[in-house]
Order: C-alpha cells, then structure tokens, then sequence
C-alpha cells in the first residue's frame, strides 16, 4: 500500500514557471499544427488540489475539489508515480509529451497497446489553466516521488466511448475564438497559441500618456498630442478648432494663420470651381502637404475635404483636364500622385465616405495607404481620398516629386494640393 512520506513543499516559483512555460512551448510544438490551442496560465487554486492529490501518493484516487475555481466544471489530470530521484518534473512533462509519437491525430487514436492519455491532455485546446505539485511517497517499502498536473477546464472528453481529437488541425492562431483572439508566440515557440489579448488595440501611447483600451484611445499629458501622444505641441486657437492629430488649428470663417488670429477675406471671385456653394482655388505655391495646408489656412481656408463621390468625381475630372492643358507639362507618373490627410495606418477595406457609403476608386497603388515618399510623407494615387472608418473626413492633399510643384486646393475653407503649377483650395 502507498503511504506517505516526509511533506515537501509546494512548487517553487522557479519550478512552477519552469513546468508552465514548458507546457506552453510543448503546446506550441504539436504536429500537426494546433489552430485553436489557448496559452496556459498558472493556477495556484489548481496547484493546490494537485498537491493534495500529490500527497495521496496514489495515482487513482483524487482529492476533494473543493478548492478548486468555482467556476471549474471539470478538472483534468495527468499523474505520474516514479522513483525517487529517476527524473524532475521537467523530464516527467517532457515524458508525457512524448506520448504523442504514438498518437494519431488524423484517427484520433493511440496505436495498440500505447499510452496516450498522458499527452492528449497536455496538448488538450482548451485547458487553459494550469496547477502542478509533487509528493514523496512510500511504495511497498520503495522511495517514490509522485508528479501530479491539475488542467482546468480538462480535457480527455470521449464520444460513444471513443476520445475526441484534443484539437483542431489549421494554421497557429486561426480557430482562436473571440474571447481568445490574441495569439502568442514567445521566442522559442514553433507556432501561436490563441490567449485573452492583453492589449485589444495592438497600440501603445508614447510619453507617458495612457491607454484606455475600450476606446482604444490615448490620454496624453500637457504638451503632446496625435494618436500616439507622439508630437510635441502648444498650439493655442484663437478663432478655431484645435486638431489634435495634426498640432494645428481649424480656423474659422473669416480668420486665418497658424493660430487663427488673423482676420482675412478670401477672394471669391478666384474660384476655379463650385461644387454646392464650395469655393475650390488651385494654386501652385506648396510643395508638401503641410505646406499647403499652411498655405491655405494663410488665405482663411483649410485642406479641401472630400465627403462624397460627387465631390471626387467632378474634381477628377476637373484636375484631370488640366493634364491636356499647358498647365501641366511634366508626363512623369509622379504628378498624378495626391497626398491624403491620414495621420495614421489604416486599412484600404475601412476607408468610408463621410456618408457611409464605399468608395468607388480601386486605384491604389502597391504599398497603399501606406506607401512612402522620399520625404517620409505618405502618398497616393490621384483623387483617391476616402474617409477612414471612425474619422468624420479626409483632407486631400496632391503631392509630386520635389523638383515638381503640386497643386493646392481650396475650398470654401479649404485648401487641395495637386499636379505641378496650381494648388487646389476649398473656401
């Protein structure tokens, strides 16, 4: 009969990490690959049970789970009963992982005459909880050392007597369900395991501002701003709107200059075009985004903002025209280019019209939105320029090589930026 031997204590911190991260980089390593395998976390309730159980020194009897999460509905095992000082717990794991050589995930089968129970619950997708202790035992007079494992939920689920496949075959990551939609990969892991996100935003907020993850949104402290809190900034807007993402101001009808101090009355009479009572002026006289934007905000506008197809279907055609013009003589690709007035990486598929409809433009170029130019600035294609999803609307900015001057335009308040010898403004 078992008996007990001389207590030993429970799991040092260094072997309790140790037993985890191997049950992690083993889950990770599973062939073929896992597509829903969750990471495992330590568990000092499941730690405890498995010391209790441990201390039985007997590998069929459990302990009561009292103990156990409350909202634990099944506890899994693995257990192995050794002699004392034939192996660490390290080498037990390893043991069990082992197992699988002989485990045929296709058959969901073990071979003939081969334990595998040891390894399916290991691997098993859904046991995300993890809990392990150990015991000294007498047996028949023989020193032991019992190795027990505590997984919750736990795993070993049979259908019609037969044990189901302890996970899905796919890509690493790919099944992860919503709750689990993170997907882990530590640097000694041969793929990714599905775990709670620890930060849904996949962003981070640069000096010293916080993140609120619900809102996916940083709080920056006195002097930064932007997305990220990643420019230095005081502006103050006298007569206008401050817009945080870009350090500037919006100025007002009626006023203009960097702080939106200066009373100025834009020219009507230089439209080049009108779209629905917009005034839209294309001059010639920036050559970077913000340069035009300053431009325009000097003559009491801002960046031209397209908010819906129309928009951007007349002034296609309108800038387009100025191609067969001797307006522009430069044949160079580069001149149909157009800043937009994204300040952050967004996804082509979450551009939107301020009306919620799709854009209708295809055209990005390779790389796009996020394609570069020889100044950092981002470019693309002319007259695409929807609106990112969760933003109220996009500036539209044209943009061409250095030695080229773009367009600007204005409207109404509004300044567009385009091909060498005009700029575009909406006033």
């Amino acid at each position: 009969m078992p008996k007990q031997g001389p207590a030993l204590q429970a799991l040092s911190r260094k072997e309790s990490f140790l037993i985890l991260s191997l049950h992690n980089r083993l889950r990770s390593q599973v062939q073929p690959p896992a597509a829903n395998m969750q990471r495992m976390d330590w568990s000092e309730s499941l730690a405890q049970i498995a010391q209790a159980r441990a201390a039985l020194c007997n590998t069929s009897v459990t302990p009561n789970l009292a103990s156990a999460p409350r909202h634990t509905p099944q506890v899994g095992w693995n257990v192995q009963l050794l002699p004392k000082g034939s192996a660490s717990f390290v080498e037990v794991v390893n043991l069990w992982f082992a197992e699988g050589l002989q485990y045929r995930h296709g058959d969901a089968e073990c071979a003939p005459n081969a334990t595998c129970t040891h390894y399916t619950q290991l691997v098993w997708a859904t046991s995300s909880q993890l809990g392990c202790g150990k015991h000294l035992c007498s047996v028949d007079q023989a020193a032991m050392e019992a190795f027990v494992c505590a997984y919750s939920p736990g795993g070993n689920w049979d259908l019609n007597g037969k044990t189901i496949a302890p996970y899905k075959k796919g890509s690493w990551c790919s099944l992860c369900t919503a709750s689990v939609s993170g997907c882990f990969k530590a640097w000694d892991h041969a793929g990714g395991l599905c775990e709670v996100p620890r930060n849904p935003c996949r962003m981070s907020c640069r000096n010293h501002g916080l993140l609120n993850i619900s809102t996916c949104h940083c709080h920056c402290p006195p002097g930064y701003t932007g997305r990220y809190c990643q420019v230095r900034c005081s502006v103050q807007c006298v007569h206008g709107r401050f817009r945080e993402e870009e350090c500037s101001c919006i100025c007002d009808v009626g006023y203009g200059g960097a702080q939106c101090a200066t009373k100025v009355h834009f020219p009507f009479h230089t439209c080049d075009l009108k779209i629905d009572g917009d005034c839209f002026m294309v001059s010639s006289e920036a050559d970077t985004y913000y340069g035009a934007k300053m431009k325009c905000q000097g003559k009491g506008g801002v960046l031209a903002q397209i908010e819906s197809q129309k928009v951007q279907d007349i002034l296609a055609f309108y800038l387009g025209r100025l191609e067969t013009t001797n307006e522009v003589t430069d044949s160079d690709f580069e001149t149909r280019n157009f800043w937009i007035g994204l300040t952050y990486k967004a996804a082509k598929d979450s551009f939107r019209w301020t009306t919620g409809e799709h854009q209708s433009f295809t055209s990005f170029a390779f790389g796009q939105p996020d394609n570069q130019g020889v100044d950092g600035s981002k470019r693309t294609p002319l007259f695409i320029n929807p609106v990112p999803a969760k933003s109220r609307r996009a500036h539209l900015s044209p943009r061409v090589k250095k030695t080229n001057s773009p367009y600007k335009a204005c409207r109404n308040s509004h300044l567009l930026q385009g091909h060498r010898k005009k700029d575009l403004c909406d006033i």
